[in-house]
Order: C-alpha cells, then sequence, then structure tokens
C-alpha cells in the first residue's frame, strides 16, 4: 500500500441549504471549498466524493494534482489523515514528514508560500474548535447512537440503493410516515431504514418514473414489506423539507420482523463486514485496481469528475470496505448490481464486484469519448466549411466577381428570353416580368423561392416561336423512307402528301396519324424514319398503362415535386415548336383514381384545341398546332370513339412471305451481321433456308421475331468463327484516317506508275486463305442446328379436302390464318335433327352455326326436296384448334358448305378457302382482313378464294405480288357460292 495516499484523499464538504430533485442518487452539482472544514456542524455530501489522483511518477505529478506539506504548530492529528495513516501505513513514514505535528494538504496545482500558509492556517484555526472538531466525525452525535436502532421506520428506495456515507433525497407522500419521520428526529433519534424496492412482476420495462412513484405511495403493511430487500442501509434524517426528506447513509441492517404494518416499522439486524486480513495481498492489488481503473475513468469522464469535485467522506477510518462502497455508488450501475454490491459482506468479494463495474464504467467512457471525438469533428469540419464558403461568396461580391444569387438567376432567365422576346407571346411575357419581380422580394431561403425559381425555369427554357427547317423535297422524302422500311406504301404515300401540301402553302400544319396493325410490323420505327424525312426533331413516349391525368395535363404547382406534363417536357427535350411527337401504344391506355387520360388526350390531340393546349403547371396555353402527332395502336377498337374519331387512322397489315424475305435480306441481316462483327464474305445463307426461317418459324404478321431468329442464326455463327480460331487474337491496331488516306495515295500512285508490288506478309496470307476456306454456309438442312426444330407445321392438314369439312380464312392480331370447320354425324333417326358446336367458340360464331344450320336445311329443301338428312340426322359442327379462342361472323358461308357437304355427301372442291357472314335470306355481307386473310391462304396453296362482292374493292388495292397466283370470285348470294364449291363429278375428275 505504499504511496496510496498520494491516489486518494476525500475531502469534508458541508451540506448544502437545499437540495435539487434532480439528486435522485444523492449527487451535488457544486463544491463550497475547503475553508468550510472548520465548521463543526457539518453533514457528508450525498453526491460522490472528489478523489484526488495522484502518480507516483514526477512526471505525471506535473499534469495532476500534487501535494504542498506544510509542517503546522499543532500536534493534534487531523481524524482524515490519522485514517488515512492507518490504512496506508502512513504512520510509518511520519518522521520523513517531521513528525506528529505535521499536517498534509493537497491543492490543484503547485500553490504558493502563500496559499499554503493559508491553508495551513485555515487548518489550524480548525483543529482548535474544540473536542467536535476532533472528533471531524461526519455523522451528527446523537442519542441514542446508532448501533442503538434496533426498530426503525422502512422506506422503500426506487432506483437505487443508499450507501454508509451517501446522501439521498426521497420523497414521501403518506402523511402518517411524514409525521413518524417529524416525530422521530424531535425525539433525538432521526433514524430509518432505507431498503431498495423489488421489481413489480405485474410492471413493463416501459413503465415510467412517476408510475413507479404511484405505485410505491399505495403500497402499505405486508404488501410494502414483500417488496423490500431485506439488507438495506440505516440512514440518518438529515432534514425534512416539506415531502422531501435529506437521509444519510451509516451501516447495512437485515430485516427481521415486521413491528407495524402502518407506517410499516421492522426490527432489523445491524451488519458488520467478514474478518479480513489488511495485509492480505490479494485485497492490496484489488483495491489498488479499483484505485487504478477510477483514475483512468477520471480522464476521461467529466461527469465523474464533477461528481467527485464534490463528493465529501469523512467517517472514522477510510478502509477497503469504504473503498468499495465508495467505487459501486459513484458508478452507473444498475440497482441489482448495485444492491449485489450492498448485500456482500465479504469485503474481498465486494471489492471485486465493485472492479467489475468500474471497469465496464471505463469502457463505457471510451466509447462516450470516441462518440463525441466524432460527432465534433463531423460539426467542426462542417462550421468550418460554412464559414469558408460564406468567406468565400463575400470576397467574390467584393471583387464583383459573383453577385448574388437572386441577381444571377434573374440574369440568367433574363439572357434566355432577350434572343426571342419578339416571338413570346404577349400574355407569356407579362407572366415571366411577374414572376422575375415576385423572385426579387423573396428570401432565398423561403419554399416559395425554389417554387418561383423552378415556375421561371420552365417558362424560359420552352422554345417559344422556334421552328426547325421543315424538308418539302418529296423525292428526298421518298428516298429516306424507302431506305429505313420495305413496304408500307400506304403510310409513306400519306407522308408525302403532307410534305406536298407544305410545300404548296409554303407552310405545314400539325397533324394527328395513327398507325394500327399487328406486333412487329414498324408502327414504332417508322415514326422517326417519318421525321427524319421531314427533318423535325423526334420525341418518344409511351401511354401504355397511363392512368394519371397529370402526366398529360401536368401538376398544380401547389403540389410537392409538382411537374409539367409530357408535352411540355418534350419542347424542353427538343428545343422546337414543331417536332413529330410519337405516343406510342395509345390503345392500352389506363384508368385510375387520378382521371381519365384517354379524356385528357382529346385536347391534346384535337387540332382545333391544341393551338390552346393549357398545361396545370405552366398555367399558360401552349401553341401545339405544328406538332404532328402520331400514335400507335395495335387493335383500334380499344380506343374510345371520341379520341379515335380525332385521329386519322391508317392501318398496317401483316408482311407476306416476299416481303418479309426482302426485309430479312436489305435490313436485318445486314444489322445481325454488323452486330455480330462478321463479315460478308464469312457467312452465307441461301434463299432457301431463308424462305423455311419464315414458314416454319416466323409465320407472325410483323418481323420482331424473324430478327431474333435471325440474329440468333449469327451469334451462334460467331461463335463457331471465334472455336476454329478464323478471328486473329491480336486486336486491331488503330490508324489515324490521314495517315490511312496517305497509304491508301501512296497504293494507288504506285500501281500507276506499275511499281512493284509490295509482298504481303506469310502471316496475313494465311490468315486470308484460312478465312476464305471457313466460309459458313447456311441452307435448308443445317437450319435446324442454329435455330431448333420448325416451330409451325403445314396450317393445311387435308389433302384431298373429306367430305363435311370445308377450309376458312379468319384474322387474328397476329395476321391472318386458315381454319377449318368440320361436321359430322352422331346419329341418325326420325325427328332428331338438331346440331351441337364445340372448339372454344363465341357468342357470335355459335349464332352463326345456328343460322348457317337454318340456311343449310333451306337450301337442301330446294335442290333435294326428299333428302331428309338435317330432319332427322344429329350432327356435330367443330372448329379446331380446340384451345384457340374463335369468335366473329365471318365464317358463315364456310359453315353452310361444311353442312351440305355432310348431307349431300359431296366434298367441296380442291384448294378452295371462303370468308363471308350469311344472313337467313342466303345474303353475303362485307368482312374485315381481306389482305391478311389473302396472306394466309397463299401461305396455305390455297389456289381458289371466295370473297364477298363488298370487299371487291379492298382486294383490287392489294398489290400485284399478293394478287398474283389466285383465282379469287366475288359473291353476294350463297347460291354462288354452292355453284364454285359443288362441281359435277365429271369436273372434279378432270
Amino acid at each position: 500500500m505504499k504511496g496510496f495516499e498520494t491516489h486518494l484523499l476525500p475531502l469534508l464538504q458541508p451540506p448544502p441549504s437545499s437540495f435539487s430533485p434532480e439528486l435522485s442518487n444523492g449527487y451535488l452539482p457544486q463544491r463550497q471549498g475547503v475553508n468550510n472544514l472548520k465548521s463543526a456542524n457539518f453533514h457528508p455530501r450525498s453526491s460522490p466524493s472528489m478523489l484526488k489522483l495522484f502518480s507516483s511518477s514526477a512526471a505525471s505529478r506535473a499534469h495532476h494534482l500534487t501535494p504542498a506539506i506544510r509542517t503546522g504548530a499543532s500536534s493534534v492529528e487531523s481524524p482524515l489523515l490519522k485514517a488515512l495513516s492507518h490504512f496506508t501505513g502512513l504512520n510509518r513514514r511520519s518522521n520523513s514528514l517531521g513528525g506528529g505535528g505535521r499536517r498534509v494538504f493537497f491543492c490543484s496545482d503547485n500553490a504558493s508560500d502563500a496559499a499554503a500558509a493559508e491553508a495551513e492556517a485555515k487548518a489550524a484555526e480548525s483543529d482548535s474548535d474544540g473536542s467536535e472538531s476532533k472528533s471531524s466525525s461526519a455523522i451528527v452525535p446523537t442519542n441514542p447512537r446508532p448501533e442503538d436502532c434496533l426498530t426503525v421506520l422502512a422506506l422503500p428506495v426506487a432506483h437505487r440503493p443508499l450507501f454508509p456515507g451517501f446522501y439521498m433525497p426521497i420523497y414521501v407522500k403518506d402523511p402518517k410516515v411524514l409525521a413518524a419521520l417529524q416525530e422521530s428526529r424531535r425525539r433525538q433519534a432521526p433514524y430509518a431504514g432505507a431498503f431498495l424496492l423489488k421489481d413489480d412482476p405485474s410492471s413493463t420495462d416501459s413503465s415510467s418514473s412517476t408510475d413507479v412513484e404511484k405505485n410505491i405511495n399505495e403500497l402499505k403493511g405486508k404488501d410494502l414489506l414483500k417488496r423490500l430487500h431485506e439488507v438495506g442501509t440505516l440512514a440518518q434524517i438529515s432534514s425534512i423539507q416539506g415531502d422531501q426528506v435529506i437521509l444519510v447513509g451509516h451501516r447495512r441492517l437485515r430485516i427481521t420482523e415486521m413491528v407495524s404494518e402502518e407506517p410499516l416499522t421492522v426490527k432489523v439486524d445491524h451488519l458488520k463486514d467478514k474478518p479480513f486480513d489488511m495485509d492480505d495481498d490479494v485485497i492490496k492489488a484489488t483495491s489498488f485496481e479499483v484505485i487504478s481503473t477510477l483514475r483512468d475513468v477520471l480522464k476521461t469522464s467529466s461527469l465523474w469528475r464533477d461528481h467527485v469535485q464534490t463528493y465529501t467522506q469523512h467517517i472514522g477510518e477510510f478502509t477497503y470496505p469504504r473503498l468499495a462502497d465508495f467505487g459501486a455508488a459513484i458508478c452507473g450501475a444498475n440497482k441489482h448490481q448495485a444492491q449485489e454490491v450492498l448485500e456482500e459482506l465479504d469485503v474481498h468479494k465486494r471489492l471485486r464486484l465493485t472492479l467489475e463495474l468500474m471497469k465496464k464504467e471505463r469502457e463505457i467512457s471510451k466509447i462516450q469519448e470516441t462518440i463525441a471525438k466524432a460527432i465534433e469533428e463531423k460539426i467542426s469540419g462542417e462550421q468550418r466549411r460554412y464559414l469558408l464558403n460564406e468567406q468565400l461568396k463575400a470576397i467574390k461580391k467584393e471583387l464583383g466577381v459573383e453577385t448574388d444569387d437572386k441577381s444571377a438567376l434573374s440574369e440568367k432567365f433574363k439572357e434566355r428570353i432577350d434572343p426571342n422576346k419578339e416571338k413570346i407571346p404577349a400574355h407569356v411575357l407579362q407572366v415571366i416580368e411577374e414572376e422575375l419581380t415576385k423572385l426579387q422580394l423573396l428570401e432565398a431561403s423561403s419554399s416559395e423561392f425554389n417554387v418561383t425559381r423552378n415556375y421561371l425555369d420552365w417558362l424560359t427554357i420552352l422554345p417559344w416561336g422556334n421552328y426547325s427547317d421543315e424538308n418539302f423535297d418529296v423525292v428526298r422524302a421518298q428516298q429516306i423512307l424507302d431506305e429505313d422500311h420495305y413496304g408500307l406504301s400506304d403510310v409513306k404515300e400519306r407522308i408525302l402528301e403532307f410534305i406536298a401540301v407544305g410545300r404548296l402553302r409554303g407552310t405545314s400544319q400539325g397533324k394527328i396519324i395513327c398507325l394500327s396493325g399487328p406486333p412487329g410490323v414498324g408502327k414504332t420505327s417508322i415514326g422517326r424514319s417519318i421525321a427524319r424525312a421531314l427533318n423535325r426533331k423526334f420525341f418518344r413516349f409511351s401511354v401504355g398503362g397511363l392512368a394519371d391525368v397529370a402526366e398529360i395535363k401536368g401538376h398544380r404547382r401547389t403540389y410537392v415535386g409538382a411537374m409539367p406534363g409530357k408535352m411540355v417536357q418534350c419542347l424542353k427535350s427538343v428545343g422546337t415548336a414543331n417536332p413529330l411527337v410519337l405516343i406510342d401504344e395509345i390503345d392500352k391506355l389506363g384508368r385510375g383514381h387520378a382521371g381519365d387520360p384517354a379524356s385528357a388526350l382529346l385536347e391534346l390531340l384535337d387540332p382545333e384545341q391544341n393551338a390552346n393546349f393549357l398545361d396545370h403547371y405552366l398555367d399558360v396555353t401552349i401553341d401545339l398546332s405544328k406538332v404532328l402527332f402520331v400514335c400507335t395502336a395495335n387493335v383500334i377498337d380499344m380506343i374510345p370513339n371520341p379520341l379515335l374519331d380525332r385521329m386519322e387512322v391508317i392501318s398496317i397489315a401483316g408482311y407476306i412471305t416476299d416481303e418479309k424475305v426482302h426485309i430479312a435480306r436489305d435490313y436485318l441481316e445486314k444489322s445481325a451481321r454488323g452486330d455480330c462483327g462478321i463479315k460478308p464474305e464469312q457467312v452465307e445463307v441461301s434463299d432457301a433456308a431463308l424462305l423455311s426461317l419464315i414458314e416454319n418459324y416466323c409465320r407472325e404478321a410483323g418481323v420482331r421475331n424473324l430478327q431474333k431468329q435471325i440474329e440468333k442464326i449469327y451469334r451462334k455463327i460467331a461463335l463457331k468463327l471465334v472455336r476454329e480460331g478464323v478471328v486473329p487474337e491480336e486486336p486491331a491496331v488503330a490508324v489515324d484516317t490521314e495517315e490511312a488516306e496517305i497509304v491508301t495515295k501512296l497504293d494507288v500512285e504506285s500501281t500507276e506508275n506499275n511499281s512493284v508490288p509490295v509482298a504481303k506478309e506469310p502471316k496475313e496470307e494465311a490468315q486470308n486463305e484460312k478465312t476464305s476456306v471457313e466460309k459458313v454456309m447456311i441452307d435448308e438442312s443445317n437450319l435446324a442446328d442454329y435455330v431448333g426444330k420448325p416451330v409451325f407445321h403445314a396450317e393445311k392438314i387435308y389433302e384431298p379436302t373429306p367430305v363435311g369439312v370445308v377450309m376458312g380464312l379468319a384474322w387474328t392480331s397476329m395476321g391472318g390464318s386458315t381454319l377449318y370447320i368440320e361436321t359430322t354425324v352422331v346419329e341418325e333417326g326420325e325427328g332428331k335433327g338438331c346440331l351441337n358446336v364445340t372448339g372454344q367458340l363465341g357468342d357470335v360464331m355459335k349464332e352463326s352455326a345456328q343460322i348457317a344450320h337454318t340456311v343449310a336445311r333451306k337450301i337442301m329443301l330446294e335442290k333435294e326436296p326428299e333428302n331428309q338428312f338435317f330432319a332427322n340426322s344429329k350432327l356435330h359442327l367443330h372448329v379446331p384448334a380446340g384451345a384457340t379462342p374463335k369468335d366473329g361472323p365471318s365464317a358463315g358461308c364456310t359453315m353452310i358448305t361444311s353442312l351440305l357437304s355432310l348431307a349431300m355427301k359431296k366434298p367441296v372442291q380442291k384448294d378452295l378457302a371462303m370468308t363471308g357472314e350469311v344472313t337467313l335470306t342466303g345474303r353475303i355481307l362485307p368482312i374485315g382482313g381481306v389482305k391478311e386473310k389473302t396472306i394466309a391462304a397463299r401461305r396455305s396453296q390455297v389456289k381458289t378464294i371466295i370473297f364477298p362482292e363488298a370487299n371487291r374493292r379492298d382486294f383490287e388495292e392489294l398489290a400485284e405480288n399478293v394478287k398474283e397466283g389466285l383465282d379469287v370470285h366475288f359473291v353476294d348470294d350463297y347460291k354462288k357460292i354452292f355453284d364454285l364449291a359443288f362441281v359435277s363429278d365429271n369436273k372434279q375428275q378432270d
């Protein structure tokens, strides 16, 4: 224990006149000073004691508190020094310090002689105060003595136990208990027992301190006794102010039995520490580790330093047990851990428990210091950056390099509108000027400032009156359209008409064109080609699934994050007021709680209204009359009628096989070859392979799937070439363009001058030879190796057509298709005539079957009156494939022919297909999809087609390559179909 006196010395403090309610754990925030030691009526403070921690080395003394030793006149030793000497062995060194008459004082720095003399004088004055001062007891003498108190009032403590030598303020709400405490003070027996309250099993962890105090006040008698810990502290009642009672801990108690219930009075036993050896090395080492840990905590924790500065403890000898109590009392342990220390009577175990708690406290202090340092560095960095930015702004403003934000914004907006000020409409210019004036009056930090700035940004960036120069050259436009797309004559003709009208008028007007057709026919890509042909800016946005009107009309500026609609964004993006706007998937508009976008498009796509289109965000009208709108749709039936009425619809049917071959050769194959890095001389795809690819893999109306299959072929070819080593490993060296031109020129000149040709490298010749040898051939025989097995098979499943089966023509969203109508007899019997239909037919097609059954029965009565087939036969009509839904009226004539073929037991003419709606009187009505149905018939090698007379004009408008090789008949009555379908046996044999 050598040197212990330089580590720990508590300073005695007088009690304050009043205690703050916040000091629920007995800690006091201020220090009164050493000069109050002379007071005879002092009380020990309830806050943690002030520890003076010193290092034994000379270097650490320069940074920590150092003792200033002076010799006093009195020979009476301070009880504090006597207790400390007893604990640390200081009495063995008394001679070296000047004998028994020497006094030791500690100050916070190396005090001067005057300060030391003043401290010595005050100590001498304190020693001359009489017997009370000589005893230096921190406990006010009472009669009876504390050890004589065997029956005490039991006071519950809610948050932490009271340790001997510490103050604790408590609040007593029970008038009877408060009166009993006051009576004890008057009888010179101011003692009570402070016992920690056990946790309530029914309470939760989130219960507040107010709820806990309320529960304490409700506990009485035996209920309160059950909730109290057996071991507590004998406490002296220091003062009573209202309902606040200040307690000072003395010694440990244990409850033995209850004396009375209200107020709760119990019998107690005074507990003493178990005997221990003060010279035991383990105890000494443990105590020094406690002191060392406490010193480390004091270096990092300002909270503990404040506590220690105000702590006073001077109760007899300063021993190991009191050191353990002191550490446990001032650390931040929970009440259960503190109660465990209080209940422990083995000094060594108590020191170990205290050491564990203080080690945890040290770790917490380190973490707290790390967090505080990180936050402080972050805050200081941000403050420094802010100050530097403000200084930089001030310097730039003084030098005239930069103006303030509002002036800079105003100048930027004015620079935008000045070049086109005469083109901006007057009402728009007025709004801009008003908003600029408003911007100058607003504070830059206000939210309205940002709204106004964004509004001006949109108003001034729009291309008011700026139009791109259009191309009115019809020939050039025709070349551009033919370069990008094969076929699509209707669309190209309409665009050329638009250009011709613009050239004659000298100016162009906006139009609304709707391209409808199956997927993959080029509706979207044609829009970009039209924009290039017209020399207009191109902007595309899709409205598929759009359910918010604000996407079209914009948001109100009152909303957070408000933005203009798509058209205003389009004008800002393209920078001209006459772009080509492609509105994709207009037939897939949604409708939600935010309104109906289809109704919002009415104003946008109406030529009479879009000259004054009003966006909700801008709140000023915009002229969109020069904009060319091109819409795309798969099925126009899904477009609302009012919207469809405002558009000029151009139908794009599917491509026939010949057109697909041209598109694949001229467009798709070149694009796929370039994307895969393959040279034309390395691959050859035969016409037979390309035709087989189209017929067996890509029968769709469009060419999107054909493009995917061609890309698949070229990817596999690229992999094959790389595996065979055709492509050199070394990357090609980049050559400057000018240098390449010079080399080419020199080569040409050398050739003209009949110079000796330069010999090529052997490696280059070998490479060229290898490349030419490794040419990949794709034909019909090895096509399946690249694209797999055929997807489609021949639609013509009957050769020749049997009795009761007739081929019809149908239209689908993917183009045209052939389908068969099959009829057979289920059973025959007198009066059993009926018809059953299958094939997943729709309501319209089921009605057509009933009409066909009636018409066929009528025709049989006319042709063969004696034939009672329909009256006595139960028939079954089926339309394969059964998994495909089918509907529509155009199969009426095909059904009648199938029924008559079964009734007359005659097959129809070979390679015949027909389509047309039939009435009950036998009239043939027009149908739709003539081109698609014609293409489907050619694909199935049909030679003869029967169309309604009303569709003659539609067929004549088809291209010659579509009509070539077909024998087409146009009929208006079913009798003509009967004559064409059922030929005589002799003619059929011929």
